[in-house]
């Protein structure tokens, strides 16, 4: 396809998304299915410039006037892109399968940056109905978060230390890219693609295949590191979900001891099984759901994670479309969902265990909120500092988190380079 085609199609596939609220990945799906002479570089490419746009829909809806897909493509071809004015008027020139020409309009905003002037929630690419909870949060430094989260995502690995070592698989994916992550041990990374360009496709990799590695942003590795699992202890996945978290787990704990991974959704934990038997994995004990299927745990496990569903504000990089689909009913109700986890939880931390509460979201009412909450309605639990855990973990020299309160733990984009990840871990006092 002529980059023309590319654009028409992008911008056909952001006014489905937008006029009908469908996840973007699944109208890119049907738009493949129905244009099958397209090749994966075109796919790629369409995709690419569906979810820049998205990411910056507010900055290019107020920097054209428009909210409509072809304004939003137009401004993500600019702002994302690096085009010029000019060159979008040379893609844009109404030949077949091609779009419309510029309007004077339109050539006029591509040539005028959006201003400082312009609106915080704006400028920073957030909802504004969001915008009060993103300021609580990050306070001056929320117009750069948000940017931040506007951002294209690297691909991150964990290297599966029960088969291989991080040289081993940096270079048996040294063509793609692969880095050591600045944080994670364990993690590679490879840069995100820039304008048309493919991210690699590791999965179909010997090394993925053999269980060398997993795809998982360094945020989440981290997160799951800072449980502390250690060999020997009893643990509880309690939301397990694909077994991302489980591995990590497991890997951490050196296949010793015992992994209970559960989820409430026997859907969510089907992938687990053939991740842990491609990772090797020898000490996790799937729990699929059903009547007292946890009974025998009450009161026993050295930690409980607890890696709740969210509002998934974190993970904005990768689905952008989800920051404008999310409601304010749709918060509350994750909030009442994230209060009834940790009060079932709580009963299977043994006296001197540890709950540790884990989101994908950067929101206080579902973070620190939460703790807060559990605390005062849980006398017998303390909360006490993740950072202690963090030096120990990463030492001193690694970029820093966010932390309200010396004890919980957010990351961001920013200021660590990771999706967005929230940690906390609470004591069950008592003798053990």
């Amino acid at each position: 396809m002529r980059p023309g085609g590319r654009v028409q199609a992008a911008i056909e596939v952001l006014d489905e998304v937008i006029e009908r609220h469908r996840p973007a990945n699944v109208v890119l799906a049907d738009w493949g299915r129905n244009h099958r002479f397209a090749g994966s570089g075109d796919r790629a490419a369409i995709g690419n410039l569906v979810f820049d746009a998205l990411r910056k829909r507010a900055s290019s809806a107020a920097r054209l006037n428009d909210d409509g897909g072809r304004a939003l493509a137009l401004g993500a071809l600019v702002a994302s892109w690096g085009l010029s004015g000019h060159d979008v008027a040379a893609i844009c020139d109404g030949s077949q399968h091609a779009p419309a020409p510029l309007s004077d309009g339109e050539r006029h905003c591509l040539a005028s940056p959006l201003g400082d002037d312009a609106p915080a929630h704006i400028r920073a690419d957030v909802p504004e109905w969001l915008w009060p909870l993103f300021t609580e949060k990050f306070d001056e430094e929320a117009v750069g978060e948000g940017q931040a989260f506007a951002m294209r995502a690297p691909v991150d690995l964990r290297v599966n230390t029960l088969k291989a070592d991080v040289d081993k698989v940096a270079k048996a994916l040294a063509r793609q890219g692969a880095k050591p992550c600045t944080i994670s041990p364990v993690g590679l990374r490879i840069a995100p693609p820039t304008g048309p360009g493919r991210t690699p496709n590791v999965q179909v990799e010997a090394g993925f295949q053999r269980g060398w590695f997993e795809v998982q942003d360094e945020g989440s590795q981290v997160a799951a590191q800072l449980a502390f699992a250690r060999p020997g202890e009893q643990v509880l996945d309690f939301c397990a979900g694909a077994g991302g978290k489980t591995l990590t787990l497991a890997a951490s704990m050196q296949n010793k001891g015992q992994i209970f991974a559960y989820d409430e959704d026997k859907q969510r934990l089907a992938p687990i099984y053939e991740r842990l038997k491609r990772a090797g994995v020898r000490n996790v004990q799937v729990r699929a759901p059903g009547e007292d299927v946890l009974s025998d745990l009450v009161g026993r496990m050295h930690r409980v994670v607890v890696d709740a569903p969210c509002t998934g504000s974190g993970v904005w990089r990768r689905r952008p479309d989800a920051k404008w689909r999310l409601s304010p009913d749709a918060l509350e109700a994750r909030i009442g969902e994230q209060r009834d986890i940790l009060a079932s939880a709580r009963d299977y931390v043994r006296p001197g265990g540890y709950l540790c509460y884990i989101t994908c979201s950067v929101l206080r009412p579902e973070n620190e909120g939460q703790v807060y909450g559990f605390l005062e309605d849980n006398p017998d639990f303390e909360l006490v500092t993740a950072e202690e855990a963090w030096r120990e973990l990463f030492g001193f020299d690694k970029p820093a988190p966010w932390s309200d309160d010396a004890m919980t733990l957010t990351m961001t984009p920013a200021s660590t380079g990771t999706d967005g990840f929230f940690f906390a871990v609470m004591e069950r006092r008592g003798a053990v």
